[in-house]
């Protein structure tokens, strides 16, 4: 690697090391680490701060976005448009609805500290009133609502440290935005998951699992040659992937599912910056799959610590859906379809839950 890419190498060593060790700690030191690893792209006085972790895709300055604009907080989201809309109608030929997102439940993987604890007050909640002596229930949930169980994740979750250590104002999201500017312990003030245009949009689902023949393992990554093998297997074409579509895979990691948790968190199989690369290229609005990232993890290069996150939310507005559930769609051998999602209006917040939909 160039030594011009490198601010403190032997710190970012140092962050490494813990990667293997423990999951929660290597979202700590990695991510940290990843920022720190970072050089000065000379690009003009305007963006000579902006810093590329290495490796990084482009070394073209990547904000204010090139497509949508200084002030846009809506991303690739951007895609959705009316015409997207009649595009991807074309798909549905059978009407048939799967639900791709798991059940919320405490028992369910969650990262690091993530807490998922639900409670009915009183029981009933409320009640009798009336001459018809009406009752009800009522739920109390606390949790990380957009970070846990099937997540989606906006604009403001992600971001990367382009200077020291704690300068809010060197940290760096969408768009340029930093932690300094919107920043708050009571939700974001930019970049919150309501500006997201709900999606509706083709979704193509790549099951690499069946092209092994095998659970893929974790820090396995999946590469483009395996994306194409899996489009021929499966009687696809790498041109019917489009501008604004959604692209999905299948790892095998999900049947790990409430089955086997310590495993499922350990690490993960999954998409490299080749894979982002590809997405980047085709401009794709959102990638997903069925494990907590998307992403390999550990990064088989062990001075990266989500570098698929950084490069396609943060970099270029593309979003991501995690533990995503397609056994039903491959059993009925279905891998293009109508993706459905709107997130959760949230205001201030850094992703959202709810129940994504695949129609074909």
């Amino acid at each position: 690697m160039d030594s011009r890419y490198l601010k403190d190498k032997e710190d970012l060593k140092k962050a490494a090391q813990t990667v293997d060790d423990d999951r929660r700690t290597f979202l700590t030191a990695g991510l940290v680490g990843g920022a720190v690893a970072a050089g000065t792209l000379m690009a003009g006085a305007v963006h000579a701060q902006q810093i590329a972790q290495a490796p990084a895709l482009s070394d073209k300055p990547w904000w204010p976005h090139p497509k949508w604009g200084k002030d846009d907080q809506a991303g690739a989201s951007n895609y959705m448009t009316p015409a997207k809309t009649l595009d991807t109608v074309k798909l549905i030929k059978d009407g048939k609805v799967y639900r791709i997102g798991r059940t919320y439940e405490s028992a369910m993987p969650k990262f690091g500290e993530r807490a998922f604890t639900l409670r009915i007050p009183g029981s009933p909640t409320g009640g009798p009133f009336g001459t018809n002596k009406v009752i009800w229930h009522d739920e109390f949930l606390a949790t990380e609502i957009g970070q846990t169980g099937t997540q989606f994740d906006g604009l403001g979750h992600i971001g990367i440290q382009m200077g020291k250590d704690g300068d809010k104002n060197e940290m760096r999201y969408y768009n340029g935005v930093t932690e300094q500017e919107m920043g708050g312990a009571y939700g974001l003030s930019k970049l919150g998951v309501e500006h997201v245009k709900p999606f509706f949009t083709r979704g193509h689902l790549f099951d690499i699992e069946a092209l092994k023949g095998r659970m893929m393992e974790a820090g396995e990554e999946i590469t483009l040659a395996d994306v194409r093998a899996a489009m021929q297997k499966q009687g696809m074409n790498e041109a019917d992937v489009k501008e604004g579509d959604a692209v999905f895979f299948n790892t095998g990691w999900g049947k790990l599912w409430m089955k086997n948790n310590d495993k499922f968190n350990s690490g993960e199989p999954g998409i490299g910056l080749e894979i982002a690369k590809w997405c980047v290229d085709k401009g794709i609005s959102l990638t997903g799959a069925d494990q907590w990232a998307t992403e390999v993890v550990p990064n088989p290069n062990k001075d990266l610590a989500f570098a698929v996150h950084t490069e396609l939310i943060a970099k270029q507005g593309i979003f991501n859906h995690e533990n995503l559930d397609f056994t039903a769609l491959i059993a009925d051998r279905k891998y293009q379809f109508a993706y459905i999602f709107s997130p959760a209006p949230i205001k201030g917040a850094t992703g959202s839950n709810g129940g994504p939909i695949a129609v074909t």
